[in-house]
């Protein structure tokens, strides 16, 4: 009787691989009384770093810009008060799986462990830098797993058509 492997999924380390902040109008830009527009970039990456061991990469860069006063005949001019990003990394063993188990595990799972962690240090980040802190709302990763999916298919079969 051959028995067959189950599945094998663990945390092997959660860690952070890289950190950065730019603000390039300070100290000027602490005078200023502006209500910044926030923009916020999530991306996520995955590589196998040994056999059946992934390094899954989730970065979040958010960005605050803001407007100057326009001068006479002119429009005010867009500048940065702060670009922060922190890209939290893990790595995971994932043995065992089907591939489109596996793919839902790198793509939605593990970006859902490694979101707690990259919260506090952004808010870190972006305070000790003298601003107020971005309070980032919850991400439904398998939300945005199943869009890339659909993307995915629908583009997919758009080549066909053309094909």
């Amino acid at each position: 009787m051959t028995q067959e492997k189950q599945p094998t999924f663990d945390i092997v380390r959660i860690y952070t691989k890289n950190v950065s902040l730019e603000s390039p109008n300070t100290p000027e830009v602490f005078k200023l009384n502006v209500q910044p527009e926030i923009q916020i970039q999530l991306g996520n990456d995955h590589r196998e770093v040994d056999p059946n061991i992934h390094e899954i990469l989730l970065r979040v860069t958010v960005t605050a810009t803001y407007k100057t006063e326009a001068e006479e005949g002119a429009e005010g001019e867009t500048k940065v008060m702060f670009l922060a990003e922190v890209e939290q990394a893990g790595l995971f063993l994932i043995e065992g799986f089907e591939e489109g188990q596996e793919a839902h595990l790198k793509g939605a799972y593990c970006p859902n462990i490694l979101y707690p962690y990259i919260r506090p240090a952004l808010d870190q980040l972006i305070a000790g830098a003298g601003f107020p802190p971005v309070m980032l709302s919850p991400i439904n990763f398998e939300a945005i797993y199943a869009d890339r999916l659909a993307q995915q298919a629908a583009e997919a079969a758009e080549e066909q058509v053309d094909a």
